[in-house]
């Protein structure tokens, strides 16, 4: 009798225990489930949850360069950090144009964090700058624009690596310094059949005051110092694709 009464006295702790466990398993599944939950994801990543504002040109000079009304340097943070979205920015590292002569930097001295860097005068030759600016860079581009705004791919793998950097199935936001780049890079990708309705030229870093910069340019023992290191860069390796 005694050792079965041991036996009673043993299993009713064990049994209490184990229910505990199930339950505390049960509640931290639970609060996982929560966290992790598509719902919960989607508030911030679904567009039909969160849905984007329809592109819509600025007015005045700002429009004639398609920056957004809505999305733009302004409102740009409050659009970040999407994974319907691809967040390029089409300036240069260093860009031989004088955009000093015009209140711009020539370098790229920072910016939005999660936008990564496409130079856009690697993509196609430019155009239209302003007189003050000079020539920018005139060495190899993936496609050439005639003055019938025609884009004639330069190489074999012009179209797949264009497609690569923009994706058809995301939504772009598109960015540079004053807007120019970011305008003329959206006309292309529209005249090359990409969707109007899903690129938006969201503005000029130069004139970016959010909670979201990302700096590169530096005073270091008295010296100016650009830390490259800083920024997601796509380069194009000319020498490694096939001129057609």
């Amino acid at each position: 009798m005694s050792s079965q009464a041991n036996h009673k006295t043993n299993y009713i702790p064990v049994v209490a225990i184990t229910v505990l466990l199930l339950i505390v398993a049960g509640v931290c599944y639970s609060v996982f489930r929560q966290l992790n939950s598509p719902v919960q994801d989607s508030l911030i990543t679904n567009p039909q949850n969160n849905s984007l504002p329809q592109p819509e040109k600025s007015e005045g000079l700002r429009g004639q360069f398609g920056i957004d009304k809505s999305i733009n340097e302004s409102t740009i943070d409050d659009y970040l950090n999407r994974r319907d979205v691809v967040y390029r920015d089409m300036r240069m590292l260093k860009d031989p144009g004088n955009y000093e002569a015009i209140d711009g930097d020539s370098y790229l001295s920072g910016f939005v964090e999660g936008f990564e860097i496409v130079p856009f005068p690697y993509i196609v030759n430019v155009t239209d700058l302003p007189e003050a600016v000079g020539d920018t860079y005139t060495g190899p581009t993936l496609f050439t624009k005639d003055k019938n705004n025609t884009y004639t791919p330069n190489y074999t793998e012009s179209i797949t690596i264009l497609e690569d950097l923009f994706p058809k199935d995301k939504v772009i936001f598109l960015m540079c310094g004053g807007g120019g780049y970011a305008g003329s890079m959206k006309d292309m990708l529209v005249q090359l059949g990409w969707d109007a309705d899903k690129i938006y030229n969201v503005g000029g870093y130069w004139y970016y005051n959010g909670d979201h910069n990302v700096e590169v340019k530096t005073i270091r023992d008295g010296q100016t110092v650009y830390d490259f290191w800083k920024v997601p860069y796509h380069n194009i390796d000319f020498n490694a694709i096939h001129k057609k």
